[in-house]
């Protein structure tokens, strides 16, 4: 059985990178291919993983309060 391992978050078709900080022993990332800027961070993978869905779906909230068409990855 082969095991697929990928380096990104995805949820609604939004692509989130995964990157470590060791100092501040965090993980954190962004939401790519977007012209908008959201982060999302979790002191483990659990939490970077809901952190991640929460900020997809305020950006999606953000955008249909503004009347913004949001961007798609």
């Amino acid at each position: 059985m082969k095991i697929k391992m990928k380096n990104y978050l995805e949820h609604k078709g939004y692509i989130g990178t995964i990157e470590f900080s060791a100092d501040d022993k965090v993980f954190y990332g962004k939401l790519e291919a977007i012209n908008d800027l959201v982060t999302f961070e979790g002191e483990n993978v659990i939490e970077l993983e809901n952190n991640f869905i929460d900020a997809v779906e305020d950006y999606l909230v953000t955008c249909s309060e503004f009347g913004k068409e949001p961007n798609k990855t």
